[in-house]
Order: structure tokens, then sequence, then C-alpha cells
């Protein structure tokens, strides 16, 4: 399996530090390729074209299984109509208030709830 690495040709201002292909997802998660866009297409998973191929931010997925609040988190940007680019852009957006400075980092905290808090805050 490749390792989700930093790559600067990839990376845009507010991109994660590492990337991982749909079928590093799918070894990592132990799933089929099909299960990893079904996935996607549920917003259980975030994916963006980077390169003209489709990668999922590493970070995103802790060890073998996806953050436990993304999908929530997802779903509450889409119905506040951000696109997977926009959502990218919310999740990886610097946030002194948050741990680790921005809602991707503190969703593998304690601080998860807060970032759902504030994403549904986004329709209001």
């Amino acid at each position: 399996m490749t390792e989700s690495v930093p790559d600067p040709e990839l990376a845009g201002p507010t991109d994660p530090s590492g990337w991982l292909t749909l079928p590093d997802v799918a070894e990592r998660l132990d799933v089929s390729i099909s299960k990893v866009h079904q996935m996607i297409r549920d917003r259980e998973l975030l994916a963006v074209r980077r390169d003209g191929v489709r990668r999922i931010p590493g970070d995103l997925v802790a060890n073998a299984t996806v953050l436990k609040h993304l999908p929530g988190v997802l779903t509450l940007l889409a119905d506040n109509g951000y696109d997977d680019e926009a959502a990218l852009r919310w999740l990886y957006e610097r946030d002194d208030t948050l741990p680790g400075n921005t809602p991707a980092a503190a969703l593998s905290g304690d601080q998860a709830r807060e970032v759902k808090r504030r994403a549904q805050a986004l329709g209001f």
C-alpha cells in the first residue's frame, strides 16, 4: 500500500498534507474499489481530482476506518450547497479555535462534535 505523503505539486493553499488514491483507500479499509466509489457517492468519504486523478485526503482515513464524524459533516456541508472542492476548503481552512487548527484535524479528536455543530450552523 502506498503511504499518504505530501506532494507539493498536488497541494493547494488549504489542501491536506497527504493524499491517497482510491485503490490505496480500498486496501487500507479492506474493501473493494467499488465500495470506495459507493462511499464517495454516499458522502462517507471526500474525493477530489488532483492532477486528473481522484484522491482522498489521507488524514480522513484513520488507520483502517473513516473518521467517525466525517460522513455527518460531509452531509451537512452538501446540504448547505458545498461541492467537494468547497467542502475540502472548509475542512482544511485554518481555524485557531480548533485543536490541530483545522476542522479536519479536529475531527479525529474530542472536538469532532464542535466541527459538526459548526458545519450545521453554516445553513443559518
